[in-house]
């Protein structure tokens, strides 16, 4: 009884303390007491597989002994906690594991700067490095470059923005051939180029980076989420020659008074530590293969699932109804507001234990990024949920025979 007075105390205060728009506490509202591994237990003792894993926060999911042990070790230490981007030997081990982790065209001449740990701070970081190294004030993505062929000479940009993984709402991984396009193209026209891996780092799609697929080697690199063991850290990698004329680039922008937070770079050296001894990212390739392959019958077997794609441990389950809309529908559960398809489905994961994604630009993709230590058992046991869910979600949007026509995935 005290546990449920704990949960329905949380969720009776949560809407007059939160906006309404932490749409992913309104999505799953769970009151978590307990996690470890890939588990979370709520405050009543029920348990939920976590597919989520913070946004792809925690390579080696819930409260790892390694990173556990790590972060102990430094609060144990009386070492400062916070001291922005010093050098100390937390931050020393940090930055040896992860230039361990690079491919020797990366690491051999790369410089490491840390900046606040927000989703936006090393992005902005990254631009302001290619600014000043080139003189040139405008920063593109690879679609806004790419249609005009990378523009006449004039119009180069500052540098080429590219997300490796695709669109991470759309978990559309960029084709090999389409990225070592890109690089040729940049290296060409003296454009650096820019590598996104804050959600696909530390073997998500799995290889280390999700770079290494193509075989390119980036000028910069923008890293976040894993890198910190599940606690805030974010970092900017570049190559060692990459300064303005007059080495303004050198000393980078300042960004933010929580950069090189202690603590994390604990927890994230034994994260990057464990992945690599342990062979996580082709833990995550081989295991990731095999779930797209029980996954792509799916949509034979259901109306809803329209395509199935993805690479490693991040994989995207797009949903449709027969007449092929993806867009909102009602729910009876949140006062007649809107959701998409795949909030639909997300709901009915949750009725059974499992917690997943709903993404994508019409809230009609069910995005899945369990953690890199996922055991074959266990991702078996997330598969049987979601498909039991999907089936629910068909009999309710539609007939679960296969549309006339309809074609088996790719």
């Amino acid at each position: 009884m005290q546990g449920r007075a704990v949960q329905e105390g949380a969720s009776w205060r949560r809407p007059a303390r939160e906006p309404a728009a932490r749409t992913y506490a309104h999505a799953v509202p769970v009151v978590p007491v307990r996690a470890r591994g890939l588990t979370i237990e709520d405050a009543e003792g029920r348990r939920y597989l976590d597919c989520v894993s913070g946004a792809g926060t925690l390579a080696l999911g819930h409260n790892h002994p390694a990173v556990l042990e790590a972060i102990r070790g430094v609060l144990d230490s009386g070492a400062p906690l916070q001291v922005m981007d010093l050098t100390t030997p937390v931050e020393d081990a940090f930055v040896t594991e992860l230039l361990r982790t690079l491919p020797p065209g990366l690491a051999d001449h790369a410089r490491v700067r840390f900046c606040g740990p927000s989703g936006t701070e090393p992005v902005d970081t990254a631009a302001a490095l290619v600014r000043a190294a080139t003189g040139r004030n405008r920063t593109v993505t690879a679609h806004q470059w790419v249609p005009d062929g990378g523009g006449p000479e004039r119009t180069q940009p500052a540098g080429l923005f590219l997300e490796p993984g695709g669109s991470a709402a759309e978990v559309r991984p960029t084709p090999d051939t389409f990225v070592r396009h890109l690089r040729a193209l940049t290296t060409e026209r003296a454009v650096p180029l820019v590598i996104d891996e804050r959600e696909t780092g530390v073997g998500r799609t799995g290889a280390f980076w999700a770079f290494e697929h193509s075989g390119v080697v980036p000028d910069v690199l923008v890293l976040a989420r894993a890198i910190g063991g599940s606690l805030p850290l974010a970092a900017v990698i570049h190559r060692a020659d990459l300064y303005g004329p007059d080495d303004s680039a050198a000393s980078g922008p300042e960004g933010g008074g929580f950069r090189g937070n202690q603590l994390a770079l604990a927890a994230g050296a034994a994260t990057l530590a464990h992945v690599r001894e342990h062979r996580l990212a082709e833990h995550a390739a081989a295991l990731g293969a095999r779930t797209l392959d029980r996954l792509r019958p799916l949509a034979e077997r259901f109306t809803c699932v329209a395509d199935v794609r993805g690479r490693g441990l991040l994989t995207g389950i797009e949903l449709a109804t027969p007449d092929g809309d993806a867009q909102e529908h009602r729910s009876g559960s949140a006062g007649g507001t809107t959701e998409g398809l795949a909030g639909v489905v997300q709901r009915e994961c949750l009725r059974r234990g499992l917690i997943v994604d709903a993404t994508g630009p019409a809230g009609n993709v069910v995005r899945l990024m369990p953690p890199l230590i996922v055991t074959e058992e266990q991702m078996t046991a997330v598969l049987d949920r979601l498909a039991d869910a999907l089936e629910a979600v068909d009999r309710r949007f539609g007939d679960s025979a296969p549309l006339p026509g309809r074609r088996a995935q790719r």
